[in-house]
């Protein structure tokens, strides 16, 4: 008797025996006190499917010897259905089941081992009910041959190496909680008398998972393989770290290549092929130099023709051939380079403000207030007057100051790249002068602009505002149909609709382009902010004056 559990019970009660195990094998024996002889013995019929298999291994005792091992339990073996295979034991926590290995009884009791590979990590696994009890019994063995596995171009490298005449098979296999799932072929080699290391290939290409290798003596005959997994993490590693050299690698060189394209300029580049003509809508002083800082980077970083009012005082100052505005008048000339810049499928920028609203709203008025006779007939009456008065203001500017005029004219003959000079901020003569021909051509624009809606040519007009210097509510409903961008947050999509890629530079790939232009563009219009930057803090500080003047 493993354990007695004895109870005294009187005839009129009834009795709970608690036992410590629940095997299918127990027996009770009721006697009654001072008859030796009136005992009776019970079966208690306990289902095998019920029976918990940690009680099982908890009655059992395992022996090991040098060819087998012997399980001893409280139990027939035959009630309690226990089986025994092979494991290989990958750590602590985990030993994976070797397929095809269930040992072999040589009678009831004993497990025959002399065929198994007696590897410290082979262990022999037994299981009752889906518990399992683990042994290791080969610890204190030495293995006749060693197996080690190491990394490959496309495969694994299997090194075995063998004491004795034997061949050793190997194969991939995908590692789960439950087994080593073999995949494809296995390979195999012969190691013959005292042959050194010998190298088995396991190729990788159809393989996306990371897969194990199994390893086993297939002749003579050797029960359990050998179950060994790359360091697939160092391997990551070393990958990670070759992706993060490209990486820096490639941004360093996109930088360098992005440096030297704007040191270079973007007119190496970019470029914007179709003339365009820049009407301003303001005389004040920042919006001029704000006009004057788009139409320079327009025309010398982006290498386009800009026609403005701005630089076309007169025929002398002019690089292009062709009359100044002081030559013909302020609508002659605007009408002209109009109709030119459209022929030419040019662009007219029409830079918008707070002033071009008011003026919007004194012309719409004087519109609905006039006939059309008789407003043709004052416009043009307006216009040769101005135009007088203007060329009267030039000739007598002229003779007062004729040092300050020819220096003026001296700039202008360098040629387009000093155009921007013309709208220094500092020189109050030429602020004077360009103010003076704002108002007529602005009113002209207007006309302009309400036929090209009529006529649906919109597409030749581009409305530009800049940001602190204007906004999009100061545009008139009337003309939301025409394109309008904010300055310079929307500098990318405007040179988007101007500017072209050079056609002497060419790239293998059609993307470069297209991402060499938005970085230009950003280029671009940080650029302008800056320049725009020094000039709406001036702004707003000389309007906190103007207010603290007047109050």
């Amino acid at each position: 008797n493993v354990f007695v559990c004895a109870l005294q019970i009187d005839t009129s009660q009834s009795a709970i025996l608690n036992i410590s195990y629940l095997l299918p094998c127990v027996l009770a024996n009721v006697c009654i006190p001072g008859m030796l002889l009136a005992c009776r013995s019970k079966f208690f019929c306990v289902n095998i499917a019920s029976t918990d298999g940690r009680d099982a291994f908890s009655t059992s005792e395992i022996t090991f010897y040098t060819d087998g091992f012997m399980l001893k339990t409280l139990c027939p073996a035959s009630q309690l259905n226990i089986s025994a295979s092979l494991c290989w034991m990958q750590h602590k926590h985990l030993c994976t089941p070797v397929l095809n290995s269930t040992l072999e009884k040589k009678d009831k009791l004993k497990y025959d081992t002399t065929a198994v590979d007696k590897h410290p990590q082979m262990c022999v696994q037994l299981s009752v009910q889906g518990i399992r009890n683990i042994s290791c019994p080969f610890t204190a063995d030495t293995p006749s041959w060693e197996v080690s596995i190491g990394p490959g171009r496309q495969m694994i490298m299997v090194h075995v190496n063998s004491f004795s005449p034997a061949t050793f098979s190997s194969q991939l296999c995908v590692l789960t909680e439950s087994e080593c799932t073999a995949v494809g072929n296995a390979h195999s080699v012969t190691m013959v008398g005292n042959t050194s290391e010998k190298i088995i290939n396991l190729p990788l290409h159809f393989y996306s998972k990371n897969p194990c290798v199994q390893v086993w003596q297939s002749d003579p005959v050797r029960h359990g393989r050998r179950i060994l997994c790359p360091d697939y993490t160092h391997n990551r590693l070393g990958l990670y770290a070759v992706a993060v050299l490209i990486f820096v690698f490639a941004v360093a060189s996109f930088g360098i290549f992005i440096h030297r394209a704007t040191k270079r300029g973007a007119a190496g580049w970019l470029y914007i092929q179709k003339p365009l003509l820049l009407v301003c809508s303001s005389g004040q002083s920042d919006h001029i130099s704000a006009v004057c800082a788009l139409a320079s980077i327009l025309q010398e970083e982006l290498g386009a023709t800009v026609r403005t009012p701005l630089w076309a005082q007169n025929s002398k100052s002019q690089d292009e051939s062709g009359p100044g505005v002081a030559d013909l008048g302020p609508l002659p000339w605007l009408y002209g380079q109009w109709d030119a810049v459209c022929k030419e499928q040019g662009k007219v920028l029409v830079i918008w403000s707070p002033e071009a609203k008011k003026t919007y709203q004194k012309w719409t008025m004087e519109r609905a207030n006039t006939d059309q006779s008789e407003r043709k007939e004052v416009d043009c009456r307006n216009a040769h007057t101005k135009h007088e008065k203007t060329k009267a203001e030039l000739e007598e500017d002229v003779k007062q100051n004729g040092r300050k005029l020819g220096k003026f004219k001296k700039e202008k003959a360098v040629g387009k790249k000093d155009g921007a000079k013309l709208c220094d901020d500092k020189d109050s003569y030429r602020q004077k002068e360009a103010s003076a021909l704002i108002e007529p051509m602005f009113t002209a624009v207007l006309a302009r602009l309400k036929r090209v809606l009529q006529e649906h040519k919109n597409q030749e007009v581009v409305l530009i505002y800049f940001q602190g210097l204007g906004h999009s509510k100061d545009i008139p409903k009337a003309f939301r149909e025409v394109r309008q961008y904010c300055l310079p947050q929307d500098f990318r999509g405007l040179i988007g609709e101007l500017g072209e890629m050079t056609r002497s530079v060419r790239f293998r790939w059609p993307c470069w382009p297209r991402v060499l232009s938005k970085v230009l563009a950003i280029w671009l219009a940080q650029k302008l902010s800056q320049r725009l930057q020094t000039l709406v803090p001036q702004t707003q500080q000389n309007k906190v004056q103007s207010r603290k003047y007047h109050r």
